[in-house]
């Protein structure tokens, strides 16, 4: 072959090279700095949806919220009145370093005087017990929450 010839294919080989790099960027920073389609920069609050109801397995009203297994077993949050957010992102009330949790997973609110466990659209789902959540559904005291590999339960 001739060099031109050989010279070209150098140079073609070479700007196909780069070309693969800079769109292999380019969808990687899309992926990691924009928001989904659709999605406001800043989480709109919901309505509380009516909860599945379960049989109520005791009156005793739960108080705490512990992480009984994970990387923050041991951690206690007090229950109040507001809204409990789990997740991988900053803004959650408890940030869990999963790598199977969600940014925004599983949501806790408080509902006719129980706690309700709701899934937000998380990839791994949430579980009560060994049930994944398809709708919002009221812990009892006691009764297991799994956020990836993030065990947490209601306590008194």
């Amino acid at each position: 072959m001739s060099e031109l010839v050989l010279t070209l294919l150098r140079w073609g080989i070479l700007i196909a090279l780069w070309l693969f790099v800079m769109f292999t960027l380019g969808a990687l920073r899309r992926d990691l700095e924009a928001p989904p389609e659709g999605a406001s920069a800043l989480p709109r609050p919901q309505p509380h949806p009516q909860p599945k109801r379960q049989p109520r397995v005791s009156r005793k009203r739960a108080s705490n919220l512990v992480v009984t297994s994970g990387h923050l077993s041991g951690t206690v949050i007090p229950l109040g009145s507001a809204p409990i957010t789990i997740g991988r992102a900053p803004d959650s009330t408890l940030v869990v370093d999963d790598e199977y949790a969600s940014a925004r997973h599983a949501r806790l609110f408080p509902h006719e005087g129980q706690w309700v466990a709701e899934d937000l659209g998380s990839t791994n789902g949430t579980w009560v017990g060994k049930t994944r959540l398809t709708a919002p559904t009221v812990l009892q005291v006691g009764q297991s929450l799994r956020v990836g590999q993030t065990v947490l339960e209601l306590r008194k």
